[in-house]
């Protein structure tokens, strides 16, 4: 709709200079007309052929003059050819047929007897500055189209990070929900299932007090597994910076831990050694659950006698080891657990090892300052 409203135009104002027939040898006739309609006709193609449409705007005004038709003037006729081919990129094209159609209008002129100073002082600037001021507004348009599309490039661009920071995002608070689900009811279903046992041996064995005894663990654990979850849930309903720093169990609860996995059958000790330095909540999670997760892994797998957990404080950073006496690594202790625990350290720029063999043992080492 652009072009043909520009086409139609550049038709209007060519055909209104051959009317008004200032001069020639020869008059308007219906070819000088046509000539008008061409030149409308070729702004249709300006977007997908600019080169051609300015080409044939050149020879056409040529051919024009060359059949003494009445002057029309240089500029306007192939002004909008011009700005269509800068508008296009080709502004070196643009500027070139400008300069040839410049020179030779000149050469003409002053060999049809036109004064110098008329064509220096008046004729010659005019067609200049219509000509470079087409060429100049159609490269500006140009320049701001390019910007503007690497305006929408970038705010696009912008766009799919943010959603892939965001998917990122969700699938790191997913996979930080499962292991918190993982290490809460892993731990819990572990000494739940072992007290069962123990209630039924009890029972069938008709000693009454230590079937309550292990019922007695069974409800403790089941208590304090959903203390745990209530804790989860509240802490996925709380904005993030308020969740991040809200702790979710700690090194103070370590005890608490080993009181359970006593309670299961596998008797625990903690012992702690140098001056607690204040411990980032993130940090004190992280090495609650890691724990967590250890120890339930050697009431599930080791067939140990006993498991020791030791924290020992050093200037920068927390080492925790828990070793049992059991069987070693004997694979059952693979899938989910050891692989929470070491991206659980990593995530706060910490460390996991493993040892095995008179024993398994789990190490963590944990820095004291998280990095953002």
């Amino acid at each position: 709709m652009i072009d043909a409203s520009l086409g139609g135009m550049v038709t209007l104002i060519v055909a209104v200079a051959i009317t008004a027939d200032v001069g020639g040898a020869r008059g308007p006739d219906a070819g000088a007309y046509l000539f008008a309609l061409g030149l409308g006709l070729l702004m249709l193609v300006r977007r997908t052929h600019p080169g051609l449409a300015l080409l044939a705007t050149a020879v056409g005004l040529s051919g024009y003059y060359i059949a003494d038709y009445p002057p029309i003037g240089l500029a306007v006729p192939v002004a909008a050819a011009l700005y269509s081919a800068a508008e296009q990129g080709r502004t070196l094209l643009a500027i070139s047929v400008g300069s040839v159609l410049l020179a030779a209008s000149c050469f003409f002129r002053l060999r049809d007897g036109e004064q110098l100073s008329y064509l220096l002082g008046y004729e010659l600037p005019w067609s200049v500055a219509v000509m470079a001021g087409a060429v100049a507004l159609g490269d500006g348009v140009r320049s701001r189209q390019i910007r503007h599309a690497q305006q929408r490039r970038r705010e696009q661009d912008l766009l799919a990070a943010t959603r892939e920071q965001a998917a990122r995002r969700i699938a790191q608070e997913r996979l930080q929900v499962s292991r918190d689900l993982h290490d809460v009811l892993a731990h819990t279903t572990t000494v739940i299932s072992l007290q069962a046992d123990v209630a039924r041996e009890a029972l069938d064995d008709r000693d009454p007090a230590a079937a309550r005894a292990a019922l007695a663990v069974i409800r403790e654990a089941s208590g304090q597994a959903t203390e745990e979850l209530r804790a989860t849930v509240a802490l996925l309903r709380q904005p993030a910076e308020q969740a991040a720093r809200t702790p979710a169990g700690g090194l103070a609860q370590l005890d608490r831990l080993a009181a359970a996995t006593s309670a299961a059958g596998l008797p625990a000790t903690v012992r702690v050694h140098g001056a607690r330095a204040p411990v980032p909540a993130v940090v004190d999670a992280t090495a609650y659950r890691i724990v967590q997760e250890a120890l339930t892994n050697a009431v599930r797998h080791a067939r140990a006698t006993r498991v020791d957990v030791e924290v020992r404080h050093l200037p920068g950073r927390i080492e925790i080891t828990v070793r049992d006496d059991g069987r070693g690594d004997t694979g059952g202790r693979g899938g989910h657990g050891l692989t929470g625990m070491r991206e659980r350290a990593e995530i706060v720029g910490g460390t996991l090892s493993t040892t095995s063999g008179a024993g398994f043992a789990v190490r963590v080492e944990l820095p004291l300052r998280v990095a953002p």
